[in-house]
């Protein structure tokens, strides 16, 4: 209940401030109205005053020279209408009321001869301004010329003396266009009372706002005017501000805020009767709360996985410290740093091993941090070292060396200990780089040619691997080339059968005959392929000539051999792919049995739903299907329950230290059990060495891949290699 009446509290305190607020904008609205108001009607006073003015100097003028021409008082009267052009005419009235002179004349000649003392009222206050020689306005009247207006009458002289009146006569609306609508256009209407009673109204082009109108009187002779003017909306919200609602949605918040932490504060201590207790607790939140600011406050910098900079923070400091490098002539190290097999880890033994893998890193890593050299945590599985005050490259190695050191004991994870290594590019300021993003990206580009040459291993950035971005550039402008003409070959690599010792499979390689570069190999023009969107023209290339060759060892020894070739992940997404194969296959008149398409598990679970599809309708075909690389990728094992899988090829990485790594022993038993247990067959690839070929055998893995029985070969030495070279490496073994 308390919490409810806080509540309502500061929703009455808000409202009342609100209100005030809004009173004291009314106030101010107000009181600037009546400061517009009372400044037009002085400028009204003022500008009026000067009409009466030139017309008492005429008057004056008529006085001193009774005998003035006709024509010389019409061009006395024409330079004051030139001079005012206020005035709808100005006339001379003799002593007996009557109009005799008028100017102009044109659209006033139905007032000349008038007698402008129409009525006893009128006949009564011209007499006594005729008498005293006093000013005398008429007030607002219907003008004989039409419209309405008002007269002004300066008497010529007084009493016996008198020569009639000089009469300036104003219609309304004019008076309003020249001395009222320029100080009001577009903010305010206006009306004029006389004794109470609005006499002429000018009203705005919006709608007005007349609870904030004002009326001030005017100080006029003769008259008694009061100007009432109304504001428009848009004037008043000119002067409006958003405080009054700010002020209350902020006390409102307030409120709610401290209702809501009146009522947890009572739930405290319905279920803490011991204050002690409480207080106790209560203290624990304060220094949660200062945690969770000291958390905030780093979260801007540091990774919360690692706790290591972060990319951007680490990027700026890379700016500040080069900036200072260049200011005292000093060198600067930057270190971008890989974790091998990371990936493969990570998706074998869990997205939680491989963060406390991370964070084990970090942990190793942070030590080597001090006032010349910051550690950083880039994403995934990079982190990037920066080394400050460089004197020379061997302070660089010897960071190196120390870096490597972070990795000469196990990593134990969940009661396991396990072997990881680290691969690193690096970039030297100025030499490699003049800024951070330069060095930055050289810094990868040595770290991508050091992984070229393998594991745990450091590459120095040089200019040669700018050259050779260039000779990759212009080995993709010929790649454009090769496919119109026929520059490309297949290479073929038998499998051998571990249970019979023959070989029924043979993997489909691609060459590239380039005409000045000779026989490339695919690693150096897969990726340019995949990167310029070709890949899917010379992956069904491959197929074709993969069927060709199908056909054309029809007849011969190796007619029954099954052919596997890789196709990428784009290829995959290609929706008339089953289509393509079913032509191949009726063109060449080849068994869908005797093809194995390969695909890596990355380019597998890049769009499940649609890749399920494909490949449903590639099987329906009869076609195998293989998955490549199988250990490196990024899927789940999940998937292998989902989609008809044929044959998991494990990748060579873990075949080459298999009998000197327990790690890879341990995936590659995995994997083979795994497979068995779901009725894929599989094959190793990397195969080198008559050891590696026992260690496959003995956990019954079913077919091998490698060097050991031969390497890619044209089609046309493919005989001899499967009748000769296979059969020796087997029998070799089994003795």
């Amino acid at each position: 209940m308390f919490p409810v009446i806080i509540l309502l509290t500061f929703l009455g305190i808000a409202t009342a401030l609100k209100l005030g607020l809004d009173s004291e904008e009314d106030a101010q609205i107000r009181q600037t109205l009546a400061s517009e108001t009372e400044s037009l009607a002085r400028r009204l006073e003022h500008d009026f005053l000067n009409h009466v003015i030139a017309l008492r100097r005429m008057a004056s003028r008529l006085e001193q020279q009774p005998d003035m021409s006709r024509k010389s008082w019409s061009q006395d009267a024409r330079n004051y209408l030139e001079d005012f052009q206020t005035f709808q005419a100005i006339e001379w009235i003799d002593r007996n009321f009557v109009i005799r002179w008028i100017e102009p004349l044109e659209g006033n000649t139905e007032a000349q001869g008038f007698n402008v003392a129409f009525s006893e009222e009128r006949l009564e206050e011209l007499t006594r301004a005729r008498q005293q020689g006093s000013l005398d306005i008429s007030g607002v009247i219907s003008l004989t010329q039409g419209g309405t207006g008002l007269v002004v009458y300066a008497p010529v002289g007084a009493g016996a003396d008198n020569n009639g009146f000089i009469a300036g006569v104003f219609r309304m609306e004019r008076l309003a266009d020249t001395l009222i609508i320029p100080h009001i256009r577009g903010n305010f209407s206006l009306e004029l009372l006389e004794e109470g009673e609005v006499t002429f109204s000018l009203p705005a082009q919006t709608a007005t706002q007349n609870r904030f109108s004002h009326t001030t009187a005017t100080n006029l002779p003769s008259v008694q005017w009061a100007v009432r003017i109304s504001p428009t909306q848009g004037w008043v919200e000119r002067y409006r501000s958003n405080w009054p609602w700010a002020t209350f949605l902020s006390m409102l918040a307030l409120g709610l805020l401290v209702s809501l932490t009146t009522l947890l504060v009572q739930l405290v201590l319905k279920r803490n009767q011991d204050l002690l207790r409480t207080r106790r607790d209560l203290e624990e939140e304060i220094d949660q709360r200062i945690a969770i600011q000291h958390d905030l406050e780093r979260l801007a910098s540091t990774d919360t996985l690692t706790g290591l900079a972060n990319r951007r923070f680490f990027m700026e400091d890379l700016e500040h410290t080069l900036l200072q490098a260049d200011r005292h002539m000093r060198q600067v190290g930057l270190i971008m740093m890989d974790l091998d097999r990371f990936q493969m880890l990570n998706d074998s033994l869990g997205h939680h091993f491989g963060d406390e893998l991370l964070a084990m890193v970090s942990r190793r890593l942070d030590q080597l941090s001090d006032e010349r050299i910051m550690v950083g945590y880039s994403g995934g599985d990079e982190f990037m070292v920066c080394q400050q005050h460089v004197d020379d490259i061997d302070d660089v190695i010897h960071l190196l060396g120390q870096i490597k050191g972070c990795f000469a004991e196990p990593f134990e994870i969940h009661n396991e200990k396990h072997h990881v290594t680290a691969t690193m590019g690096v970039a030297v300021y100025p030499q490699s780089g003049v800024d951070a993003d330069i060095l930055l990206r050289n810094a990868d580009i040595a770290l991508y040619r050091a992984k070229e040459q393998g594991r745990n291993t450091y590459q120095f950035y040089t200019e040669g691997m700018q050259e050779r971005e260039v000779r990759r550039l212009e080995l993709d402008n010929d790649l454009s080339e090769a496919l119109a003409r026929n520059q490309f070959e297949l290479y073929f690599q038998p499998q051998l059968d571990l249970a019979t010792s023959q070989s029924s499979s043979v993997e489909a390689l691609i060459r590239w005959n380039h005409p000045e570069r000779g026989l490339v190999p695919p690693v150096e023009f897969i990726p340019l392929a995949e990167e310029s969107g070709r890949i899917t023209e010379i992956g069904r290339w491959v197929i074709r000539a993969a069927c060709q060759q199908i056909r054309q060892w029809q007849g011969t020894a190796l007619e029954n051999l099954r052919v596997a070739v890789n196709i990428s992940g784009r290829e995959l997404g290609e929706a008339d792919l089953p289509e393509y194969l079913a032509q191949c296959f009726d063109e060449y008149q080849v068994r869908p049995q005797q093809l194995e398409i390969e695909l890596t598990e990355e380019s597998f679970i890049e769009n499940v739903k649609h890749n399920h599809e494909q490949m449903r309708r590639i099987s329906q075909l009869g076609v195998h299907l293989a998955i490549d690389d199988f250990g490196v990728g990024y899927s789940s094992l999940g998937y292998l329950r989902d989609f008809t899988v044929d044959l998991l090829k494990i990748d060579r990485s873990f075949i080459t230290d298999v009998t000197r790594r327990h790690d890879d022993a341990i995936i590659t038993r995995a994997v083979i059990n795994l497979a068995h247990n779901l009725g894929i067959r599989v094959v190793a690839e990397g195969v080198e060495t008559e050891e590696q070929l026992d260690f496959l055998k003995q956990h019954r893995c079913d077919m091998a891949q490698g060097y050991l029985m031969s390497r890619p070969v044209p089609a046309g030495d493919l005989p001899d290699v499967i009748a000769g070279g296979l059969l020796a490496v087997s029998q070799q073994q089994d003795h």
